[in-house]
């Protein structure tokens, strides 16, 4: 049933900030989205300086990664819904859109198989030095050799322990990989609360893990989850693969840790700022055991159009009055 005093979605004048974050222009079907949304404008992004004269008269925003402060929602009396195409809600200042009146939904559960594929890409890659082999044949090494180079460490993976911090939806389908490649899975507790039955403290699991995945949300709880002390915990020939968020893990120490040796590999998809235009320690020339994406593990076509239609299912919801999807 829907509420007579809801929105109409017809009239409301909506804006996609950085529609180009998440597609190309015809590469999804924007139908979903269009039939709750008719007035509905893309832009491929929004630059700090264009933000205000963009959401000026919007109703409805929609935004992947462009973030929102207290004078942004000031800059938009008419706002009355912020829609992301994530889950992560830590670029949007809650406590303001609560104070404007503004609903803010979020989605989840939609990349689940992107990011869980990214996370054994990443492994793979860095457990079968498959960037420095491709590296070294093109640089002729193999050629002048008479066999196969064979000066670099590769272990079967099966019977390694996979630690697994944070064991939502996420964290269990990386463990079912996991599981499929033999490896013994062992999942923390989460951070900042007792252990529970079954879960490992974090400081009694890092010394035993081979590989550690991070698949927690960034909170007071958790930011730097991740430093110098704790990879001290960690085998020197253990692996860090973190897919959730860049301030989990202090970049410092981990560039320091694997220039030193003390650490196998890192596999990170995420970083502190993104882009990281003021650069970045992982980002380094010499760190040749590590692999960093670009916060592109939830990139897969179909993880994409998952979200986007889900979006469009919170925002019929949220019109009818409902707080499907809502994170305020």
């Amino acid at each position: 049933m829907t509420n007579p005093s809801a929105p109409d979605g017809a009239t409301l004048s909506a804006e996609f900030l950085d529609y180009g974050t998440v597609a190309t222009a015809d590469e999804l079907d924007l139908a979903s989205l269009r039939a709750v949304l008719p007035r509905l404008r893309l832009w491929p992004d929004t630059a700090r300086g264009e933000l205000h004269g963009r959401i000026r008269d919007a109703e409805v925003i929609l935004s992947n990664a462009v973030g929102l402060d207290a004078g942004d929602f000031a800059a938009a009396p008419r706002l009355r819904c912020v829609a992301l195409t994530s889950t992560g809600v830590n670029h949007i200042d809650l406590e303001a859109a609560r104070r404007h009146g503004v609903a803010v939904i979020n989605i989840v559960d939609y990349c689940t198989p992107s990011v869980a594929q990214h996370v054994f890409a990443m492994l793979l890659a860095l457990n079968h030095h498959l960037v420095e082999y491709d590296r070294d044949l093109k640089a002729g090494l193999w050629q002048r050799s008479p066999s196969t180079l064979k000066d670099r460490s590769i272990r079967e993976l099966q019977g390694l322990v996979f630690g697994i911090v944070g064991y939502g939806s996420l964290g269990q389908a990386v463990g079912r990989l996991a599981g499929a490649f033999g490896m013994e899975v062992r999942v923390a507790s989460r951070p900042g609360s007792a252990p529970a039955a079954g879960r490992y403290d974090l400081r009694d699991l890092l010394p035993v893990v081979d590989v550690l995945s991070l698949h927690c949300p960034l909170t007071a709880a958790t930011r730097g989850l991740i430093g110098a002390a704790e990879l001290a915990l960690m085998k020197p020939d253990a692996m860090l693969i973190n897919t959730a968020r860049g301030g989990l893990v202090d970049a410092q120490a981990l560039a320091t840790a694997l220039r030193a040796g003390r650490l196998g590999g890192a596999g990170i998809d995420v970083l502190d700022e993104e882009p990281p235009v003021h650069g970045n320690p992982l980002l380094a020339p010499d760190l040749h055991q590590v692999i960093v994406t670009p916060h592109a593990a939830w990139g897969a076509r179909e993880s994409r159009q998952r979200g986007l239609d889900q979006l469009a299912g919170h925002l019929e919801a949220w019109l009818a009055g409902r707080r499907q999807g809502r994170v305020d």
